[in-house]
C-alpha cells in the first residue's frame, strides 16, 4: 500500500486509540506510542500496529499513536482506517464478518 498523505483515525476517548500516519520515502516504519497502560501493554500495542501495517504492505511511514486502553481489535481497526485514508483507498477486504 502506497501512502499519499497524512491521515488520522480514532479518538481520545477511553477505550480507543488515535492513530496518525504520514508517508515517508524511506527508513521503514517509525512509531511513537504513548499509552496510559504502557507498562503492561506497550509492547503488545506496538506489535499490533507494526503487524497491521505489514499486512497492509506499508513499508515506510511515520506513526504517532495515543492509546487510551484500546483492545487489539480497536488498535487494528484504527491503524487500518488511517492507512486506507492515507492511501486514499477504498479497496477494503473485511475478514471475519459473515
Amino acid at each position: 500500500m502506497q501512502l499519499i498523505k497524512p491521515a488520522v483515525a480514532g479518538t481520545m476517548e477511553s477505550g480507543d486509540i488515535m492513530v496518525t500516519i504520514e508517508p515517508r520515502d524511506s527508513g521503514g516504519v517509525t512509531l511513537e506510542l504513548s499509552s496510559n497502560v504502557m507498562q503492561q501493554f506497550g509492547r503488545q500495542i506496538e506489535e499490533m500496529i507494526r503487524k497491521t501495517l505489514a499486512e497492509l504492505g506499508v513499508e515506510h511511514a511515520a506513526v504517532h499513536a495515543v492509546d487510551k486502553g484500546a483492545l487489539d481489535c480497536t488498535v487494528r481497526a484504527r491503524v487500518s482506517a488511517a492507512a486506507f485514508r492515507s492511501a486514499e483507498s477504498t479497496d477494503y477486504t473485511w475478514k471475519g464478518a459473515k
